[in-house]
């Protein structure tokens, strides 16, 4: 029995520093990021199947500036903002606006980008100028669920059967294209990208109307973490410091 308990002890002072010099090897910096990839040009799947987009570039960014490890996690718009509630990744980064009543249940990165909503059209399209134009006739509207454009919505005295919403922006564009919606609001940048980029509805799409309801982008990160917070901050501040942000602007949104 001895000889059993001298044995054990000797495995235990041998194997102790190596689960030690394990733990210590363990990457405390390392956050997931959530992310609804299907919005160009902020964050989208590309034709060879690679994850690209704004988003991605300046996280990718935040990454070789500071000391975080990020894991992008592909996650659907609908129940992203409740898996952050829930702890299922430390923040989100897509095309998110800082809002009021966002604030109450997550923090903010600094704004690093505004954008507006914009409202858009098939190119045929004469009799709509204004989201008041669709209550006037009875028009129907699409919008992606949850976001600050379906909000803008409520400005208005929309029946409930005239609007649609959808898990992204491309199913509701496509939904006007096939004739069962007469506009789409989305994030000015998103309508732009559709009518200049977007080599399916070339020349099909216009926008009308002046943007309305300014949106300031963040990054939403889980209420009460201040060191993430002035972590990602920090960097930000070094990325519009250095013009790596602005090259991105260049890229992507210009």
């Amino acid at each position: 029995m001895k000889k059993i308990l001298v044995a054990l002890m000797l495995l235990a002072v041998v194997f102790t520093p190596c689960f030690a010099q394990g733990a210590a090897e363990e990457n405390t910096n390392k956050i997931v990021v959530a992310s609804d990839i299907a919005y160009p040009p902020m964050e989208f799947i590309d034709e060879n199947g690679d994850e690209v987009g704004f988003d991605i570039d300046m996280l990718r960014a935040i990454e070789a500036v500071s000391d975080l490890e990020i894991e992008i996690r592909n996650t659907a718009w609908d129940g992203i903002f409740a898996g952050l509630l829930n702890g299922q990744y430390d923040a989100i980064c897509s095309a998110v606006s800082i809002t009021d009543e966002r604030k109450k249940t997550m923090d903010f990165s600094d704004v690093y980008f505004n954008t507006a909503q914009a409202l858009i059209v098939k190119t045929e399209t004469t009799s709509v100028t204004t989201l008041q134009d669709l209550v006037d006739q009875n028009l129907k509207v699409g919008v992606q669920i949850g976001t600050t454009g379906a909000l803008a919505l409520d400005d208005y005295d929309f029946d409930e059967s005239q609007i649609k919403e959808f898990d992204t922006t491309p199913y509701a564009v496509a939904d006007m294209m096939n004739g069962n919606l007469d506009a789409v609001v989305c994030d000015a940048i998103v309508a732009n990208d559709f009518i200049i980029d977007n080599d399916a509805y070339s020349g099909k799409l216009k926008r009308v109307g002046d943007y309305f309801n300014e949106d300031p982008y963040g990054i939403a990160i889980q209420k009460g973490n201040t060191e993430l917070v002035e972590k990602i901050n920090a960097a930000l501040a070094i990325l519009k410091e250095n013009g790596t942000l602005d090259d991105l602007y260049k890229k992507w949104l210009q």
